[in-house]
């Protein structure tokens, strides 16, 4: 009797182990916010203490051409979320407003968009984003959710439905759209000057001026000044709010608590659904300026408060991968770390760095072209089904990420649409050497900046710049007097013929190439503008998300938890705790 319970308890083991080997595996993907690559300790930093992160590429792949579709959040998370370049689902811009602006505009991801999580959602996963959305709210109503996470997928959201910036903490140092601000603000000075001058005139007889005259362009004036005002005065109530689903917790959001509302949300999330099969998405609101840190971690790196928030994010994943290990669920669940794109170099306060660190990579936030701003992370692990301590040199994108999951979830991609990126799961199991990406399109907005050549079957990794941006000053590497680098117009370089680079001898792009000093110079170039022809054979007209009408704060459009415009609240309350 002891041998044949021996046995059923060792049949019953198998059972599960086989179980746990071909069902359908867990999926947690976590995303930095503005993460240089540079910043790491496994890609090369050795200030910055990163060990989870480090860990996690210890125990699985680690790509080291691991490439965003878009050097800003908004579009780059976009083409992430539907395995799309943006320009095809809307979310590329034409103006110099490169992401969503306002909770209260009209433009986002569209509906007829598939995200991920909606075919997860449709294989029977229990799909949840956490932390940080900006792929807009609603279209028609402050209540209708057009472009909400639970309308594209996602069974629950807790988080922003905006980005970090600098007014949620305080109005110094603007951060949204700040030279338009400025500029506002001067028009209104000037207005205001222009009125009391000429009331001053009028009262001791200078001016011959009409009373008529003075109270219209005084009105003119006040009208001018509420238009912006009313929008940009009150960032931080209108953009900066805490959402738990379709409702409001905090308007606005308490900063203090979100690193650990956030933490403890994941962690809860991971508890209730062990059983599986779940999506969790964590979008951290880490390292984004004002780069809200706790007690805990302030003045802890050697970095400032920049290297302070790496350090806590670190320990955020570490937190949530102790969690997923507690469950027991670490060998049946695919994980993955990433940044949205490169370190924000102009990110800066007085002789302050504000901002990200790309390693060896040229540019940064912002420039579609140069690597520093579209080379991002990419750490897998999967235990016993991708290696451990594996290193990949090939080229791949965030946008893989949308067939992988859909593949390991056994789900059905659109057909009805062109999904530019690549299921990794045979690169990162070394069952294949060489990448499905032959060429790779770097937009800046809606312009095409550069295209990378893979070439098949071959070490050979060119890369050719249409267009770059202008350094101010020059030969800074950044565009510090914006703040941001532009994509068109007198603020870039045009380049005929292109600048040519051999990423395989020079990933720095220092040196370019040239017919004299490259003799497959015309060939390359022939060959990559050729790809660039079919590329924009593939597009199709679609809806700018992102034009001027879209990114307009519109007062019926703002979410609030009170009557309009008294919009504050705290739901969160006392029931806050923090996790240790």
């Amino acid at each position: 009797e002891l041998v044949h319970c021996f046995f059923s308890i060792l049949l019953v083991s198998c059972l599960r182990t086989y179980a746990s080997s071909t069902s359908k595996p867990n999926i947690l993907l976590m995303m930095a916010d503005d993460l240089g690559l540079g910043d790491v300790g496994c890609y090369g930093n050795d200030t910055l203490r990163t060990p989870n992160i480090d860990q996690l590429a210890k125990e699985g792949v680690k790509l080291t051409q691991h490439i965003a579709a878009a050097p800003l959040c908004t579009p780059s998370r976009a083409a992430f979320l539907t395995g799309r370049y943006p320009i095809r689902s809307g979310m590329g811009s034409s103006t110099k407003q490169r992401i969503l602006y306002w909770t209260g505009g009209s433009g986002g991801l569209p509906p007829n968009e598939t995200t991920f999580a909606r075919i997860l959602q449709q294989q029977g996963y229990t799909t949840a984003l956490i932390g940080k959305w900006h792929q807009g709210m609603n279209c028609e109503s402050h209540s209708d959710h057009c472009h909400h996470p639970l309308n594209h997928g996602f069974d629950y959201f807790y988080g922003m439905p905006f980005t970090l910036v600098n007014e949620c903490q305080s109005t110094e140092n603007r951060q949204l759209n700040a030279l338009v601000q400025a500029k506002y603000w001067l028009y209104s000075q000037i207005i205001a000057l222009t009125v009391l001058t000429l009331l001053i005139g009028k009262l001791t007889g200078l001016f011959l001026v009409k009373w008529k005259a003075i109270i219209c362009f005084a009105l003119c004036g006040f009208l001018f000044f509420i238009s912006w005002f009313s929008s940009y005065g009150f960032v931080k109530y209108w953009n900066c709010i805490l959402l738990r689903n379709h409702d409001i917790s905090e308007q606005p959001m308490k900063l203090e608590k979100a690193t650990s509302n956030i933490l403890k949300e994941a962690v809860s999330f991971i508890e209730r659904n062990k059983h599986g099969p779940f999506l969790l998405f964590v979008s951290f609101l880490h390292v984004h300026t004002p780069l809200i840190t706790t007690e805990k971690f302030l003045g802890k790196s050697r970095h400032g408060l920049y290297g302070d928030n790496v350090e806590e994010m670190d320990w955020m994943v570490g937190r949530i991968l102790d969690a997923i290990d507690k469950e027991g669920l670490k060998n049946n669940t695919f994980t993955y770390f990433t940044s949205d794109h490169g370190g924000h170099l102009e990110a800066q306060k007085q002789n302050t760095q504000l901002g990200g660190w790309n390693g060896i990579y040229k540019g940064g936030k912002g420039m579609g072209g140069w690597e520093g701003g579209i080379r991002v992370p990419g750490i897998f692990r999967w235990p016993g089904v991708l290696p451990a301590d594996t290193v990949i040199n090939e080229p791949t994108s965030l946008m893989d990420i949308y067939p992988t999951v859909a593949h390991l979830a056994a789900g059905i991609m659109p057909q009805d649409r062109v999904i530019d990126g690549r299921n990794l799961m045979p690169l990162l199991q070394g069952k294949v050497q060489h990448s499905e990406h032959e060429f790779m399109f770097h937009y800046c907005g809606l312009y095409l900046h550069a295209v990378r050549w893979h070439q098949k079957d071959s070490a050979a990794l060119w890369k050719a710049h249409y267009t770059t941006p202008i350094f101010q000053p020059e030969g800074a590497g950044a565009c510090y007097r914006s703040g941001l680098c532009s994509c068109f117009g007198e603020d870039v370089t045009h380049h005929d013929p292109p600048l040519l680079f051999d990423l395989s001898s020079d990933p720095a792009e220092i040196k370019p190439v040239s017919p004299a000093t490259e003799p497959l110079f015309d060939i390359v170039i022939s060959r990559i503008e050729r790809a660039v022809q079919e590329h924009r054979q593939t597009l199709t007209p679609v809806p700018q998300q992102l034009s001027g009408y879209n990114n307009v704060w519109k007062p019926w459009l703002q979410p609030c938890c009170g009557t309009f415009p008294f919009c504050w609240c705290d739901k969160e309350g006392d029931s806050h705790q923090e996790i240790l």
